[in-house]
């Protein structure tokens, strides 16, 4: 097994900083916070649930991905857990945030002000219309829908642990009370 690379002690990092970094590392940039996460496989598989979700009406000029990176500026690289942005960028890494017309994060124990605020203020920042937050942390798995206002700051459209739909970026679809059944399901018989 190979030893996890240490990396260098660092008060703040900018985007120059992670060409030194291992390529194979998963990062992000916030606010020139290093992140190295290390997401469970509930997590993952509440990511693939939302990408599938996404491509059922997915418009042609448009494509949905999980976990890329998306560069904004100096400070700020972060990966969304689902993102949907123009066609045209199957190869490239960081992927342009312009070319990006929704971000999803799905909340862990760890992540929760970072991806309800940091990010949030992040995304809205470089323009990316709708955010959506998935909470599988909760009793019943809740979706809450920002759109972006025009002072660059996003606004709760909508929020629910039922069947969430929305027009935003297109029409999409998800059953929330399925998707706590399968969270439950991939829990049974785990101490939560």
């Amino acid at each position: 097994m190979t030893a996890a690379p240490i990396l260098p002690e660092r008060h703040e990092w900018t985007v120059d900083d992670l060409g030194d970094l291992p390529k194979d590392l998963p990062y992000e940039l916030i606010n020139g916070r290093l992140i190295v996460p290390s997401p469970t496989l509930l997590h993952q598989d509440m990511c693939v649930e939302l990408l599938l979700a996404l491509r059922v009406n997915c418009p042609k000029e448009y494509q949905v991905g999980i976990d890329l990176s998306m560069r904004v500026d100096r400070r700020n690289e972060p990966r969304p857990d689902v993102v949907a942005v123009l066609r045209g960028n199957a190869n490239r890494s960081p992927l342009p945030v312009e070319d990006a017309v929704l971000a999803v994060e799905v909340i862990s124990p760890t992540s929760t002000f970072r991806d309800m605020y940091d990010k949030a203020r992040v995304y809205a920042y470089a323009g990316v219309r709708s955010y959506w937050v998935l909470d599988p942390i909760k009793e019943k798995i809740t979706l809450t829908e920002y759109a972006l206002g025009a002072n660059l700051e996003y606004k709760q459209v909508g929020q629910t642990d039922d069947v969430f739909v929305t027009e935003r970026p297109w029409k999409v679809s998800v059953d929330l009370p399925a998707l706590t059944a399968r969270r439950n399901d991939l829990l049974a018989g785990e101490e939560q």
